[in-house]
């Protein structure tokens, strides 16, 4: 990378934080309108109407092998998560959500090293735990060291982050030449008509929005989050997957309680000295994940 782009993973990975770290408190205003089924395949669905443009510009060209391996990553990267988490949150809150989620850089380092043949240093494996610490201890201060705990559902969200981990070492092993648009559209566009199947023939979703008056607010919701905290973030994501490594795109989950914290202060929560600490290591975390390139295969 030319070291005069070396701020642009940074930012790339701040912006993302912005944005998925507001995608809890959508998911939770959908849910007071739509059953988790409903928003799960709303989320893909509207994804997919908005990239099919970007999607019928670069249907051309791709291999059978890559075909598949698009079709893996919207099953495995956005199809899959999108319902889980939807139904994660009808039973535990968006702390806990956000710790859960928070270990998907461990779990993408785990099938890194297992599967596509990733070594890390000492250190890279050091910042995992340093930040999935500081995001731990960051939500454990601002709740007060209490947390709502349902293990069938904290479950899905633990599926969901394993999903997201082999799917960060999808991308990074086999699609590495593929322009990042192209990753995202193509791979909404062989998953997106599944989600629509479900939606209409498996879940009373016309009979909602007939019937309900605050659907068109739960789809505004939906549409923000489908939008921008799905289409455009993944454009953002796999570009960044590219720019560096697996393990330090998927470490934008470790700011994601921070997001969430600023939230809440916004929100009338009062600020704590121990903020600081779990910030920082945090911080510290990310910075040891991406001091050396993990050496690997890909």
């Amino acid at each position: 990378m030319p070291a005069q782009k070396s701020w642009l993973p940074w930012l790339i990975l701040i912006v993302l934080a912005i944005v998925w770290g507001s995608s809890f408190i959508l998911i939770k205003r959908g849910l007071e309108h739509f059953s988790p089924g409903e928003v799960g395949a709303l989320r893909v669905i509207i994804t997919w109407l908005f990239l099919v443009p970007f999607a019928l510009r670069r249907i051309k060209g791709f291999t059978r092998k890559q075909w598949i391996t698009l079709f893996s990553v919207g099953m495995i990267g956005s199809l899959i998560p999108a319902f889980l988490f939807a139904a994660a949150q009808k039973g535990i809150d968006s702390s806990l959500a956000g710790i859960l989620n928070s270990l998907t850089p461990l779990f993408t380092l785990l099938v890194g090293m297992v599967f596509f043949s990733t070594r890390p240093k000492w250190y890279n494996i050091a910042g995992v735990v340093i930040g999935l610490a500081g995001a731990l201890g960051l939500v454990s201060v601002s709740g007060g060291g209490n947390f709502t705990f349902n293990m069938g559902f904290a479950i899905l969200i633990i599926l969901a982050a394993v999903c997201y981990a082999i799917n960060v070492n999808i991308v990074k092993a086999f699609l590495q030449g593929v322009e990042p648009v192209s990753i995202t559209a193509l791979s909404f566009f062989t998953v997106g008509p599944m989600a629509a199947a479900y939606l209409l023939l498996f879940t009373p979703f016309i009979e909602t929005t007939s019937h309900q008056a605050g659907a068109a607010e739960g789809l505004g919701y939906i549409a923000l989050l489908a939008i921008a905290g799905t289409g455009l973030a993944l454009m953002l994501f796999n570009r960044l997957i590219q720019m560096t490594s697996a393990v330090f795109a998927s470490s934008v989950t470790y700011f994601i309680p921070i997001v969430a914290l600023i939230w809440g202060i916004a929100d009338g929560e009062k600020f704590k000295a121990g903020f600081v600490l779990w910030i920082s290591l945090v911080i510290a975390g990310v910075l040891l994940v991406n001091t050396s390139k993990l050496i690997s295969k890909y």
